[in-house]
């Protein structure tokens, strides 16, 4: 029992054979898309889902981090008024670059600040 394509064309039609041809061809695909590509796809959006609540992470992270340096620096500037200055500068260039990624570290200051000594 072979299957002859001339045969067939000349009983049933082109149209009847290419429609037919077509039909295989999308039950092939489907088929492949859904035992290959969805499982794969599947465990890529897991691992994307991750990724993205580490990047949510890590810029909770930033915001906490950027809003303890400012509360420091400005709480320095209070007990050091002769450097009041400079540490306003630096909050200032804190609350400007207050986004999720820094792009270089932090200067040091110029010199190093002294401590209290009284209460």
């Amino acid at each position: 029992m072979e299957f002859d394509l001339a045969k067939a064309v000349s009983d049933y039609g082109f149209p009847i054979i290419a429609a037919m041809g077509m039909g295989y061809f999308i039950y092939f695909i489907w088929k492949w898309v859904t035992e290959t590509i969805d499982p794969v796809i599947g465990e890529t959006m897991g691992t994307l889902i991750k990724l993205v609540d580490r990047i949510r992470m890590l810029d909770n992270d930033m915001i906490r981090l950027n809003q303890k340096l400012q509360m420091v620096l400005e709480y320095r500037a209070k007990l050091n008024p002769q450097r009041q200055d400079e540490l306003q500068r630096l909050v200032d260039e804190y609350k400007s670059s207050s986004q999720p990624t820094m792009s270089k570290p932090p200067e040091p200051p110029a010199a190093p600040l002294k401590k209290r000594t009284t209460r």
